[in-house]
């Protein structure tokens, strides 16, 4: 199983594996208190296109379709987030955005479906 959660919240034990997915790290957020297994910022989206999106509703349709493309090239991140979700059962895609509902772990666990 495959879940999302935004950096900021507790961890618990429910988190199963834990990956940050994004490609800076969260402000205000210790390496403790985040509580990581991996910080994968290699497959976050690229720094073009992060900073187009800008976290732009208006623009989530057209950044969902263009991140999927730069996910296409990514096999060997992908992998290790199902190979961890082989061994833990479940993982968590961690994610700073404030936008619970236009972020970059949606995207890469509908992708992984």
């Amino acid at each position: 199983m495959i879940q999302i959660k935004r950096v900021y919240e507790l961890s618990e034990k429910k988190d199963g594996y834990r990956i940050l997915i994004d490609r800076l790290w969260p402000r205000g957020v210790s390496k403790e208190k985040a509580n990581l297994d991996v910080w994968l910022k290699e497959i976050a989206p690229s720094d073009a296109l992060r900073k187009w999106f800008s976290h732009d509703p208006k623009k989530w349709t057209e950044f969902e379709r263009k991140y999927k493309e730069e996910l296409k090239d990514k096999k060997q991140y992908l992998d290790q987030i199902k190979d961890a979700e082989k061994k833990s059962k479940i993982v968590t895609l961690l994610y700073a955005a404030k936008d619970t509902e236009h972020n970059n772990a949606l995207v890469v666990k509908e992708f992984l479906k």
